[in-house]
């Protein structure tokens, strides 16, 4: 009996050390009285003093990945970085717990200052839970409907889709053209499987009709105005159009490639990813304008209706996905992690540059060294070789994918990890450094994040 309950409370040892765990800030501030940066100086590459961070943190901590000048200097739970004045940001890396991308901003501290000592004091909390799973069935009338999940077709056979969810609340919308669509929040529990049946009641005939000559109360299903065949433009309302490029299908390689310089350990391994579909990417950023006309509100820190909308969270841009669904009775969603760097690249048409359209990055790019600290119109740069506008720098963008770390293998169509605690977002932005601007560079926050420099562009499958 002692055998099996040693065996028993070894296994959940072994469960419990298994679970992810993420780190917390504590605190981050400035340290007025510590002169360690002033005594023990250390020297940027512009023969600066730099500013100290004294990172506190009661666990293995194995790196800082960043603008840091090396070598880290350990002192028991302490470890001391040097970093340069005006760096605004750093990625923590310990042995048991999930990397954390600190953005001093966040704290009160815009950026460091020369000669200053700062102090960031991390805490360790574990998951309380594995994640689980269960499967969701959708069985839908008419057979021929569309099926989203959290903003995600799943594909579906003689009316029943059926897909299997981390256990918690998830979106979902059944939409068919003649029809209304149904949308709606579902909850899956660790303990049995969850079943939906849903009919679609068509549409009046009147909203059928009112293409020619919508109103508000009725909006029409509208479509998209092709211009040619790699451009489109589809109406949204209030004479707001989606302006969208097509990316060809196509195999490429994905992160740190040979022209990425001083790439950080998430850009590798370089691997093969291959895309099996055409799809649509928005040529622009989204505007403040098109989010007002979809959602009736502007979240921006700075206003002006082109500029790209920011301050937005993951979340928030699922709500503004679904909205812009039914206005439009389209699909579209947020790009996945590969889809953006393919396009970022330049997709077929790419010519190896470091950032998306250009090595020279201060042609396509609004970043800390010529942006004013602030964002600026969407498409006041160079375009990249597909025709597509600040995928470097402006705003941060999110994707769908949760993040995770690369593999060697090759992918075809990969949509990240099944389930995380962080949302990739790409591209730099108006306050970050050049090297955030490369096309391979990865940042992520937590869904519910909303910042000043945090915005997306929209991807609409063919």
């Amino acid at each position: 009996m002692r055998k099996i309950l040693l065996s028993i409370v070894l296994f959940f040892a072994a469960i419990s050390s298994a679970i992810a765990q993420k780190l917390t800030v504590e605190s981050f501030k400035l340290a007025g009285s510590d002169l360690t940066a002033q005594t023990q100086p250390r020297k940027d590459l512009n023969d600066r003093n730099c500013a100290v961070v004294k990172v506190q943190f009661v666990g293995e901590l194995v790196n800082i990945e960043g603008n840091v000048i090396m070598p880290l200097v350990k002192r028991n739970n302490e470890t001391w970085v040097y970093m340069p004045q005006n760096t605004r940001q750093m990625k923590v890396i310990t042995k048991n717990y999930l990397p954390l991308m600190v953005t001093f901003a966040d704290y009160g501290i815009d950026r460091l200052e020369s000669n200053r000592t700062y102090v960031l004091t991390l805490l360790g909390n574990s998951q309380q839970q594995m994640q689980q799973s269960q499967t969701l069935t959708i069985k839908y009338s008419p057979s021929s409907a569309t099926v989203l999940v959290d903003n995600k077709m799943v594909k579906g056979k003689h009316g029943v889709a059926q897909t299997t969810l981390p256990v918690g609340q998830h979106s979902y919308i059944v939409a068919c053209n003649g029809y209304e669509s149904e949308e709606g929040m579902v909850k899956l529990k660790a303990s049995a499987p969850s079943n939906l049946q849903i009919t679609l009641s068509k549409e009046a005939m009147a909203t059928r009709n009112t293409v020619a000559q919508p109103t508000v109360a009725q909006q029409p299903v509208v479509q998209a105005t092709v211009t040619n065949s790699d451009n489109i433009s589809i109406p949204v309302k209030d004479g707001i159009s989606i302006e969208m490029v097509r990316v060809e299908a196509g195999t490429f390689t994905m992160g740190a490639t040979p022209e990425m310089e001083n790439p950080l350990d998430d850009e590798k391994p370089a691997h093969q990813v291959t895309l099996t579909n055409d799809y649509y990417i928005g040529k622009y950023e989204v505007t403040q304008a098109l989010w007002k006309a979809v959602m009736g509100n502007n979240p921006s820190y700075s206003k002006g209706n082109n500029l790209p909308v920011e301050r937005v969270s993951w979340d928030n841009c699922q709500k503004f996905i679904s909205k812009l669904n039914r206005i439009t009775g389209k699909t579209f969603r947020l790009p996945t992690e590969a889809e953006w760097e393919y396009a970022a690249r330049g997709g077929n048409k790419s010519r190896g540059y470091q950032c998306s359209g250009s090595s020279n990055l201060s042609d396509v790019a609004w970043y800390e060294d010529n942006s004013g600290n602030k964002t600026h119109n969407v498409g006041s740069k160079q375009a990249n070789e597909l025709g597509i506008y600040d995928m470097s720098g402006n705003v941060h963008e999110w994707c769908q994918d949760w993040y995770d770390k690369y593999s060697n293998s090759s992918k075809v169509n990969p949509t990240g990890a099944n389930s995380g605690s962080y949302r990739v977002s790409r591209g730099g932005g108006w306050a970050g450094y050049a090297w955030d601007c490369r096309s391979s560079y990865r940042n992520y926050c937590s869904p519910g994040s909303r910042y000043n420099h945090l915005g997306l562009r929209l991807v609409l499958s063919e």
